[in-house]
């Protein structure tokens, strides 16, 4: 059974539990690893020593947006102005 889903990694997120998501690419909802197995086995009751493999292929990778860096002095901001007005001129 292949199932493909979308991973989120963001170090810096607030909480914890938004640092790693993974959600299906269609309806966004975080998959359910323990009924996807069961779907896998049938369903039938009992209880299952299971084996589960995890193969990961990255099919797309978007990096995330980076915070545009602002001048660092106001000497170069100064310097940066005055040069887009002689061009502007």
């Amino acid at each position: 059974m292949t199932k493909h889903y979308i991973l989120s990694l963001n170090p810096t997120a607030k909480h914890d539990w938004d640092r790693c998501i993974l959600r299906d690419p269609i309806t966004a909802k975080r998959p359910e690893i323990a009924k996807l197995i069961a779907e896998a086995i049938g369903a039938e009751p009992g209880t299952y020593l299971v084996s589960v493999n995890i193969e990961v292929k990255v099919l797309e990778q978007v990096p995330a947006p980076q915070a545009e860096q602002l001048p660092l002095s106001a000497v170069e901001y100064n310097t940066d102005r005055a040069q887009l007005q002689e061009l502007a001129a």
